[in-house]
């Protein structure tokens, strides 16, 4: 995907925003001088495919990418809870993610926006750029001089767009996987960067992926407000490993709810969190053991005694950890109790 484009000049992020919001609320053009205009020897081609979308029964915003290139998540994909996401790739220059969600921030629709920055561009023509706004509302542009094949499909709350793919099919199989795909946000994200690839996607083969996924409303605490965001710098499938790492994601998903209800003292319903955590990624010793943590704690001895034994037999040093957590307060200080449980752990 991804050599960041450079011009001679170099403006400040400030003065980049202040015009770009002037270009969207004025008809005056501005005229930028022939000589600041990078040669286009100097161009680095570049490639991805990615998708922006709003989900309108949750509220969620997301922006998912696939590239050859080395760390494609770490520029193209934006998004901020309560504003927006962007995705800004091609000839990528990382200021359309940054301004571009402080323009929608400021109150400006993702079309305001988008037209606003490629006013201020200097090459708006090698851009693929596509935003989505927390109402849902989208804006997509594709320059005459993105690489062959370069489109986008612009739909109802999502926008599918790439460049340089092997066939110009890539955007629409992108639209229908997203459409038709059933589930979170997250899985109708995944099903869209599936399909490209299964469509041909990069010409030049595949390297790393990215999905950002936020809530529709911010709490104020933006890392709470980040429901999925996971990238993959460099592997041969990024595609497969992507897909059983939002499996992971969605389990923790489960089990930090879980916790939040025990805060507040509703286990029933904590456990129930729990549960779906392990039935998600039962292979992983953390599912199993704080669930048992809690149902000891709580009272439900008998039915946590089953979970212990098989996280001790996993790594007998989950009987360690058990021991530590009454003096931090994090499990009650009945010696009884932790005998019993103890008893569990396979014998030397």
């Amino acid at each position: 995907m991804t050599a960041v484009y450079k011009t001679k000049a170099n403006w400040s992020l400030k003065v980049f925003l202040t015009m770009a919001l002037v270009l969207v609320t004025s008809p005056v053009a501005f005229a930028f001088p022939e000589a600041e205009t990078p040669a286009p020897k100097n161009l680095r081609p570049v490639t991805t495919y990615s998708i922006v979308a709003f989900d309108k029964a949750t509220g969620q915003l997301g922006v998912a990418v696939q590239s050859h290139w080395f760390s494609v998540g770490s520029i193209v994909s934006w998004a901020q809870s309560g504003v927006g996401a962007v995705a800004t790739q091609s000839f990528v220059d990382p200021a359309y993610g940054a301004l571009g969600l402080e323009m929608m921030r400021a109150g400006k629709t993702a079309e305001e926006a988008l037209n606003g920055l490629l006013k201020a561009d200097r090459t708006p023509e090698v851009r693929q750029v596509a935003m989505v706004d927390v109402a849902g509302r989208v804006a997509v542009h594709t320059g005459k001089n993105c690489l062959a094949e370069a489109g986008h499909f612009k739909g109802d709350g999502f926008s599918c767009q790439a460049n340089m793919m092997l066939k110009n099919t890539v955007w629409e199989a992108m639209a229908r996987a997203y459409q038709t795909t059933k589930g979170e946000l997250v899985d109708r994200l995944l099903a869209a960067l599936e399909a490209a690839e299964n469509e041909g996607g990069d010409i030049r083969g595949r390297q790393s992926a990215a999905i950002l996924v936020v809530s529709g409303q911010s709490s104020g605490i933006w890392w709470k407000d980040r429901v999925y965001d996971l990238r993959i710098e460099d592997h041969p499938e990024p595609i497969k490993e992507m897909k059983r790492l939002v499996l992971i994601a969605r389990a923790y998903n489960h089990m930090n709810r879980g916790d939040e209800l025990l805060t507040e003292n509703k286990v029933e319903e904590a456990m129930k969190e729990y549960s779906l955590a392990m039935e998600l990624y039962s292979g992983n010793p953390e599912m199993i053991f704080w669930p048992a943590v809690t149902m000891a704690s709580t009272g439900r001895v008998e039915e946590s005694l089953p979970l212990f034994k098989k996280v001790f037999a996993l790594d007998p040093n989950w009987a360690l950890l058990l021991q530590r957590l009454p003096a931090a307060g994090q499990f009650p200080k009945d010696k009884k109790l932790l005998k019993k449980i103890l008893e569990q752990a396979p014998k030397k």
